[in-house]
């Protein structure tokens, strides 16, 4: 398989989750791939495991000093961009009126704010042809109940992208969207819920996907990576939901 081969990616939070999973995917289609992330014995660990050609670099998405550290080191290291895969973010479910300023800066500083500053820092690196490809989520259009800064943060992004697609076009670098549903992934614990809770919470979620259960990172990571190839060459500006059909909504249940 060498639908990547010699192809440079950059994918933030790729140390767990969709993104290890997209790095891992990537790395099987010949890219090099350098990873980031907050911690740096995770983002280690994650390239030991990854194997070569995987590098790591430490940022925080919330950071615009760490953002433009890596477009330093990315030049640097590689002097271009083939793939940018925006899919740090965090999730932090709480009832609307409990939501605190720092609350809702936290939340905004990483998913939305910290997408759009890196996607703007690393435009220079990347090549006439490339792919910049945003991880967001269903919730940007489902409504779920104490989700409000979440959702707002995704549905702000996924904005951004349809906008930066028709900005974008001249260069032939395309942009896209990926939403996924119901994923397993670490996103609850790191947002404070139990492992029991989590587990409790999955199920319920898992029994009103039309599939009948939930995602796992590397189904959206096959996604990704094929909006990243050249396959893909034809599509910029859209949207694609990974979640076992939750966003359709029954007419009769």
């Amino acid at each position: 398989m060498s639908q990547l081969k010699d192809k440079v990616a950059v994918i933030t939070g790729g140390n767990s989750g969709i993104g290890y999973a997209t790095a891992e995917d990537f790395l099987k289609k010949g890219a090099k791939v350098l990873i980031t992330g907050r911690n740096p014995e995770a983002v280690q660990r994650a390239v030991h495991s990854l194997g070569a050609p995987a590098e790591g670099f430490t940022a925080d998405q919330s950071s615009l000093a760490d953002t433009e550290k890596l477009a330093a080191y990315v030049r640097s290291r590689y002097g271009k961009v083939d793939i940018l895969f925006i899919n740090a973010g965090v999730g932090k479910f709480q009832p609307f009126e409990q939501v605190t300023e720092k609350d809702f800066d936290e939340i905004m500083d990483i998913n939305f704010k910290g997408a759009f500053f890196t996607a703007q820092q690393l435009l220079p690196l990347i090549n006439e042809g490339g792919s910049i490809i945003f991880l967001s989520s269903i919730n940007a259009y489902s409504g779920m109940p104490n989700a409000v800064v979440y959702s707002a943060s995704k549905a702000a992004m996924n904005t951004a992208a349809r906008t930066l697609a028709r900005e974008l076009a001249s260069r032939k670098i395309r942009v896209n969207v990926v939403n996924p549903g119901p994923i397993v992934t670490p996103i609850l614990e790191k947002a404070g819920i139990t492992g029991e809770e989590a587990i409790a919470f999955r199920a319920q979620l898992a029994e009103k996907v039309p599939l009948g259960r939930m995602g796992e990172s590397p189904e959206v990571a096959k996604l990704v990576s094929f909006l990243a190839s050249d396959d893909a060459s034809f599509i910029t500006g859209s949207e694609y939901n990974v979640d076992g059909g939750l966003i359709v909504h029954p007419l009769l249940a």
